[in-house]
């Protein structure tokens, strides 16, 4: 799993195998676990993926700057959207991306979330 975090646009790029991303979403459905990235120390490279419960409504993702992490941390239900999400990405089978960006009203995350892109394992564009 590759974890880069880009310094102009602030969004967090995310590439990983499917069995991956499998047990990434399945760390967010649980809102426990951490999962580590294979990725060298270089420049906006994150060390990994630390899932967390809350109480609160909805899904905050951040980047801990001081640990080099992702933190993804919601409620269930909240946590349980994303996680289906992250589990389409591992399985589409024609490659492409996944953005995940707060705007205004949106299902589950809470404004000021951190945007992520998460990559097919078959590559970040479409093969049809």
């Amino acid at each position: 799993m590759r974890l880069v975090l880009d310094p102009v646009l602030g969004e967090v790029e995310l590439t990983a195998s499917a069995e991956e991303l499998a047990a990434v979403a399945n760390a967010v459905a649980r809102g426990d676990g951490f999962m580590g990235s294979t990725s060298s120390a270089a420049t906006g490279v994150l060390a990994g993926i630390e899932a967390r419960r809350s109480s609160r409504s909805g899904v905050r993702i951040e980047v801990d700057v001081s640990r080099h992490i992702l933190v993804i941390c919601g409620d269930p239900g909240g946590r349980a959207i994303l996680a289906d999400n992250l589990r389409a990405m591992a399985a589409a089978e024609d490659g492409g991306h996944l953005h995940v960006d707060y705007f205004p009203e949106h299902p589950y995350l809470l404004e000021g979330s951190a945007s992520i892109v998460v990559n097919s394992p078959l590559g970040g564009m479409p093969t049809r």
